[in-house]
């Protein structure tokens, strides 16, 4: 029977139609078969495990060996070395908090510093910025840091910053304004003592007179009646420094503006009880000429305040005459028939040429208060 002729494959068919050296190139190069031989994979996955049963008896021959060894050389295995202290799971949990508490506390330490310098040199760093701004304002709106510093709990550090004195007198208004809004009472007297009057007298004794924002600024502050009195009057009355001129322009403030009674009436009050001086009798005239309906313990207290200038033997200045000569001309028919016989007595030992007389007829030309009108009954005849 004639022999089967094999199928060439597409390789070599495709190799019988190529050129001889195309044949020869191809043969030089090495064919990549496409079956991939599954021995070198479970070969490699052998060398990675090993058998469970080969690793313990791989493990019982070497401690055979080791204890071969030991036994030929004499040399024994060393036993496990005891603690010197020994301590229980409570104490070595304890000393082990403690510790890191420790550490905890140095790193809080340290980074509490850091924050306090940083915080420190932030403060100034802006209290430099605020006091060149402030210290060059004229017009216009101020910085909103400036603006929430009444808010702090830590302002007048805060504010000293900024160094009040080198402010501008428009500055100080806007500061002023701010402040006044934004503090209470007692709070705006501190300022109002600390920062504002300190200016004021400052810029009167410098230039003989106010500068017109220092003046607004003290009008603003009269938003807050308690405060103005308790940080800027009585405090420059009873400084015992006050110049006549200071009392003028500070005094004419009160002329200017409205005041409630109560306020009014416990700074004059306030005034009659402390030591004498010119300004005390100029601020009180100038409350008297408000025309306030005053309680009769306030009547009381600057009677008694005039009274006690009986047994001074100086000659009182004019300030003191006009004083007097306003109260008895406001207030002679709130006066008793006492307080006015001892004014009468009074006058006969303070005198002057030309008010006394005229503080004299209008203590008699008035009637006591506590003169009861009597009508006669009428009869029936």
């Amino acid at each position: 029977m004639p022999k089967l002729k094999k199928s060439k494959s597409g390789a070599e068919r495709c190799g019988s139609a190529l050129g001889l050296a195309d044949q020869i190139l191809q043969g030089d190069s090495v064919r990549v078969s496409g079956r991939v031989k599954s021995r070198s994979r479970t070969l490699e996955e052998d060398q990675e495990y090993v058998d469970e049963k080969l690793s313990r008896k791989i493990l019982q021959q070497a401690r055979i060996q080791q204890e071969e060894l030991q036994t030929e050389f004499g040399v024994t295995p060393e036993a496990k070395r005891q603690p010197a202290t020994q301590l229980t799971l409570g104490r070595n949990l304890s000393w082990s908090v403690a510790k890191q508490r420790r550490a905890l506390d140095q790193a809080t330490n340290r980074a509490g510093s850091e924050r306090e310098t940083v915080r420190r040199t932030t403060k100034r760093r802006r209290g430099r910025q605020g006091d060149d701004v402030l210290s060059k304002y004229r017009s216009g709106k101020l910085p909103k840091a400036f603006k929430i510093i009444p808010a702090l709990s830590n302002w007048e550090q805060i504010l000293y910053l900024t160094e009040p004195e080198t402010w501008t007198a428009a500055a100080m208004y806007q500061a002023t304004r701010i402040f006044t809004s934004n503090l209470k009472e007692r709070m705006a007297q501190r300022f109002y003592n600390l920062v504002l009057l300190p200016r004021v007298r400052d810029d009167i004794a410098e230039y003989k007179r106010l500068n017109f924002h220092l003046y607004s600024a003290l009008k603003k502050a009269l938003f807050k009646p308690g405060a103005w009195f308790k940080g800027i009057l009585l405090p420059l009355c009873e400084s015992g420094t006050c110049t006549l001129r200071e009392a003028i322009i500070i005094g004419s403030v009160l002329t200017k503006c409205s005041i409630p009674v109560l306020y009014s009436s416990a700074a004059m009050l306030k005034l009659a009880e402390t030591e004498y001086n010119g300004a005390n009798s100029t601020f009180l005239r100038l409350l008297l000429e408000k025309k306030y309906a005053l309680p009769f313990r306030v009547l009381d207290a600057l009677v008694a305040h005039f009274l006690s200038f009986r047994t001074e033997k100086r000659t009182l200045p004019v300030l003191w005459h006009q004083s007097l000569l306003t109260l008895v001309q406001r207030y002679k028919a709130d006066l008793s028939c006492e307080q006015k016989e001892a004014l009468l007595e009074l006058l006969k030992i303070q005198t002057h040429p030309q008010i006394t007389a005229e503080i004299r007829r209008e203590l008699q030309s008035a009637e006591p208060r506590d003169v009861e009108d009597v009508t006669p009954a009428m009869s029936d005849d």
